[in-house]
């Protein structure tokens, strides 16, 4: 499974390359969240599979990494370029990455 760190992420997504999407649950998302990122969280993500951003590469992230772990694995058996964010939103904010809260 492909993994990118969070800066490297953060990297990508000032150069506007990135497309995050947020496989937490919406109350985990509305405490902070990465700006630009998509909301799909895992307990509706196969109903909701059809709203993934149109993206050459898909960044996915949790709150640690785990469940985007699985999402990351499924979607790389569909044939979708992805790759699991490393250490997800926690890895961001202690790596003192911007975040949006809200």
């Amino acid at each position: 499974m492909k993994e990118i760190t969070v800066t490297e992420l953060a990297e990508r997504a000032k150069q506007g390359t990135a497309a995050i999407v947020d496989v937490r649950e919406p109350d985990e998302w509305t405490g902070e969240h990465v700006e630009g990122a998509v909301n799909i969280p895992l307990s509706q993500f196969m109903e909701r599979e059809g709203e993934l951003p149109d993206s050459d590469e898909l960044h996915i992230m949790c709150h640690s990494g785990g469940r985007s772990s699985r999402v990351t694995q499924y979607l790389e058996q569909k044939g979708v370029d992805a790759a699991n964010v490393d250490g997800g939103i926690i890895a961001w904010t202690q790596a003192g990455l911007p975040i949006v809260s809200g």
